[in-house]
C-alpha cells in the first residue's frame, strides 16, 4: 500500500524557474527529483555529494573564474588537450 506525504519548501523562484528548466531537460518532475534526492539521502546515510567549505586556493580560483583573471581559453577541446599534453 503507497502512502504519500507532501513537502513544502520556501525558496528563490528564480532558483525554482532554473532547477526546473534543468530537471525538464532531465525528464524528470520536481516530485521525482525531490524523491530520488531524499532516496539518495537514505542509501548514502548523507547527503549524496560533498559539502565543504572550500579552501583559499579554490576561493581565488572562482573569483578568478567570474572575472576572467588568470584564464586560459582555446579555439577549440583540441587546443585545450594539446595545450596539457594529453
Amino acid at each position: 500500500m503507497t502512502k504519500t506525504t507532501a513537502i513544502t519548501v520556501r525558496l528563490d523562484p528564480q532558483v525554482k524557474k532554473d532547477a526546473q528548466a534543468v530537471l525538464t531537460e532531465l525528464g524528470l518532475t520536481t516530485t521525482q527529483a525531490v524523491s530520488l534526492f531524499l532516496k539518495q539521502v537514505t542509501l548514502n546515510r548523507g547527503l549524496p555529494f560533498a559539502v565543504e567549505i572550500p579552501n583559499e586556493q579554490t576561493i581565488q580560483a572562482i573569483e578568478d573564474g567570474l572575472n576572467k583573471r588568470n584564464t586560459k581559453t582555446f579555439e577549440n577541446a583540441e587546443a585545450a588537450l594539446d595545450y596539457l599534453g594529453l
